[in-house]
């Protein structure tokens, strides 16, 4: 990855690896950025930089929910399919016109994967 503004677990990449159809997710916001969640084990972390903010923007939308407000968190209940994309998404990089192609695409077959709203409690 060119640049740092997003860190990818090896545990995301191990739990995209066996489909599963319902996964709940967290995201949550603290001082130091934005971390998505499996049971307590980080999947992602993107930094408080302009490239590691948009990413999670991207990410949110992916994942069919808003970015959390500083100290809170959002849950989101979706399939190892659309956290596929969202992975592929925080893998982009933002400075090469090129990836925005990629973005479109990416976030278009997560709503189609969503399908309904998708906000677990």
């Amino acid at each position: 990855m060119p640049d740092t503004h997003t860190t990818i677990s090896d545990y995301a990449e191990d739990l995209i690896s066996v489909p599963r159809a319902h996964l709940v997710l967290e995201m949550a916001q603290d001082e130091s950025g934005i971390k998505l969640r499996h049971q307590n084990n980080i999947l992602l972390e993107c930094s408080l930089t302009r490239d590691g903010m948009a990413a999670s923007n991207y990410i949110a939308k992916s994942l069919g929910i808003k970015i959390p407000a500083l100290g809170e968190s959002i849950n989101a209940r979706v399939s190892t399919g659309v956290l596929f994309r969202t992975i592929s998404i925080a893998s982009l990089d933002f400075n090469n016109e090129q990836s925005f192609l990629m973005l479109d695409r990416l976030l278009e077959e997560a709503e189609m994967q969503r399908g309904a709203p998708n906000e677990a409690s």
